[in-house]
C-alpha cells in the first residue's frame, strides 16, 4: 500500500493479469553500484587522492563537515556516472554508493555536499592549484604506464588537438571564434600513444579562450610532456603529430629544438598547389580510368616566407568521387622530418585522426562542454576533473582487455559495467553489495573487478 513517504505505482498490463506494482520502498539501495569499479582503479593509481593534495582548504577546520577530497571525489565519481552538474548534488546526497567512493560510511554517514558547497569549492581553486594539478594528472598517467611497460618503450607519440567548447553565458573569457561561427571556448587536449598500441591516452586538458589561436599554449605543453615523458622513458624515440592549425615558423623550430620526429598537416596554399599540380594531373586521370577515388603520394621541398629554411613536404593528390556527383580534387600537405616513404608518412599522420574519438568520448560521455562556471579558472578545474574521470575510464577498459568491453566507448563502459542495480549491507566486519544474479554483463563485470583488484 502506498504512503505519503512511499512511492508506488500499479501496471495492469492484460484484463486477466495479475497487477503489477511498482514501489519504491527498498532502503540502501543504488543504480550505481558499477562505481565500485572506479573507486578501485583510483585507489591503483592514488589519482584522486594526489589531485586533492594540490589543493589548499582555507576554510575554518571547526567548521568543515566535507573534506576537500571528498568534495573533488564526489565531483570526479559523479562525472563518472554521468552526472555532470553540481546540480545533480540534491539527488545524490544519500545514494549509498556514491558516500562509499567518496570514502563515506554509505550506510550510517552523513549526506554528501550540497550544490552551494560544490560551487564554492569550484570557485575557491586558483591558478597554481590548476597548474600543480595538470602535472599530477600527466604524471600520474606517464608513471603508471612506465611501471606497466617496466620502463621499456621504443617509441612515444604526442598528439595535441583542439576542440570547441560553446558557451551560452557571461563565462569569463568566452568569445565569438569565427571559425565555429559560435561564442566558445577552445580547449586542447593532448594524449599519448606507446610502442604500436592503438589506445590513445589522455594526459592533459588546457581550458582557453575562444579567440585563442591554435598555437598558444602549445609549445608550453609539449616542453612539460617531453620533459616528463624523457625522465620516464629515456631511451625512447618520441614523435609530435599535429593538424594543420598549429604550423607554424616557431613550432617547427621548437620541434627540431627538442630533437624529436614530427608529422604537422600544412594548410594549402596557391605555392603548395601549384607544387602538386602535375601529381594532381596523374591522379585525375588514375581516376577517370578506374572510375573510383584515386590518391597519389609524392614530396617536395617548400620554405614560408616566414621560415628560415626549406622542410619536408609529403604530397596526398587525392579524386574523390561519389555517385552522381563531379570528381573533387583534395589535395592535401604535411610537413615531416621522417625520411620514410610518402605514403607511409601520410599513413603516420591519418593515425592521429582516432584523437577524435578521444574529443567524442569527452565531450558526449563525460560533458567536458559543461563550462558553466563565470569564472575562468572554475571552469578550467572542471575540465581537469573530466579528464580526470576519463583516466580512470581509459584503465577501465584497458583492464578490459579480452571482454566484450575491450573496445566500448565511455557511454557503453558505463551502461554495461556501472549503470548496475545493488542494494548494500554492512555488518560490524565488513560492507557486502549486493548485485541482480542475472546482471547481463555478469562475465566481463567479474573480470574486470578481478583485473582493477579484486579477490575471491
Amino acid at each position: 500500500m502506498a504512503t505519503a513517504c512511499i512511492a508506488q505505482v500499479t501496471f495492469q498490463f492484460e484484463p486477466k493479469d495479475k497487477p503489477v506494482v511498482v514501489a519504491f520502498d527498498t532502503p540502501d539501495a543504488s543504480s550505481d553500484g558499477g562505481l565500485i569499479l572506479l573507486k578501485g582503479i583510483d585507489t591503483h593509481l592514488g589519482l584522486t587522492k594526489r589531485l586533492a593534495a594540490c589543493l589548499a582548504d582555507e576554510r575554518q577546520p571547526a567548521k568543515v563537515r566535507h573534506e576537500t577530497i571528498e568534495l573533488l571525489r564526489q565531483r570526479v565519481f559523479g562525472l563518472a556516472a554521468g552526472y555532470a552538474d553540481c546540480n545533480d548534488a540534491a539527488r545524490l546526497a544519500d545514494d549509498v554508493i556514491h558516500k562509499l567512493v567518496v570514502g563515506r560510511d554509505p550506510i550510517a554517514g552523513p549526506a554528501l555536499a550540497s550544490q552551494p558547497t560544490l560551487s564554492r569549492f569550484e570557485n575557491a581553486v586558483g591558478r597554481r592549484e590548476l597548474i600543480a594539478m595538470g602535472h599530477v594528472l600527466a604524471d600520474t598517467v606517464i608513471e603508471h604506464h612506465r611501471r606497466r611497460l617496466k620502463g621499456r618503450a621504443t617509441r612515444i607519440t604526442i598528439d595535441l588537438d583542439p576542440t570547441d567548447d560553446p558557451t551560452h553565458g557571461q563565462q569569463e573569457f568566452s568569445f565569438f571564434n569565427g571559425h565555429y561561427d559560435t561564442w566558445c571556448y577552445l580547449p586542447m587536449v593532448a594524449a599519448v600513444t606507446f610502442n604500436e598500441e592503438t589506445e590513445q591516452f589522455a594526459v592533459a586538458a588546457v581550458l582557453r579562450p575562444g579567440n585563442a589561436p591554435a598555437l598558444r599554449g602549445a609549445r608550453g605543453l609539449l616542453r612539460r610532456l617531453l620533459r616528463q615523458l624523457r625522465a620516464a622513458f629515456p631511451s625512447a624515440v618520441f614523435r609530435v603529430r599535429l593538424d594543420g592549425g598549429f604550423a607554424s615558423a616557431q613550432l617547427f623550430a621548437f620541434l627540431e629544438r627538442e630533437q624529436v620526429e614530427y608529422v604537422v598537416a600544412m594548410p594549402s596554399n596557391a605555392r603548395l598547389d601549384k607544387r602538386a599540380r602535375r601529381l594532381m594531373g596523374k591522379a585525375r586521370l588514375l581516376s577517370r580510368t578506374t572510375g573510383r577515388t584515386a590518391h597519389l603520394y609524392g614530396e617536395t621541398r617548400y620554405a614560408a616566407r616566414t621560415w628560415k629554411r626549406k622542410r619536408r613536404v609529403i604530397i596526398k593528390a587525392e579524386v574523390v568521387r561519389h555517385p552522381g556527383r563531379a570528381p573533387k580534387n583534395n589535395p592535401r600537405f604535411v610537413v615531416t622530418n621522417l625520411p620514410d616513404d610518402p605514403e607511409a608518412v601520410y599513413q603516420l599522420y591519418c593515425q592521429r585522426g582516432d584523437v577524435e574519438n578521444r574529443l567524442k568520448e569527452l565531450h558526449h560521455g563525460l560533458e567536458l562542454d559543461r563550462t558553466s562556471c563565470c569564472r575562468f579558472l572554475a571552469n578550467q578545474l572542471r575540465v581537469l576533473l573530466t579528464l580526470a574521470a576519463y583516466i580512470l575510464f581509459q584503465e577501465l577498459r584497458r583492464r578490459a582487455v579480452g571482454t566484450a568491453c575491450a573496445d566500448a566507448q565511455v557511454t557503453t563502459l558505463r551502461e554495461r559495467l556501472l549503470k548496475l542495480a545493488v542494494w548494500v549491507e554492512r555488518s560490524v566486519r565488513r560492507i557486502v553489495l549486493h548485485l541482480p544474479r542475472s546482471f547481463p554483463w555478469l562475465p566481463t563485470w567479474w573480470q574486470v573487478a578481478r583485473a582493477v583488484g579484486a579477490t575471491s
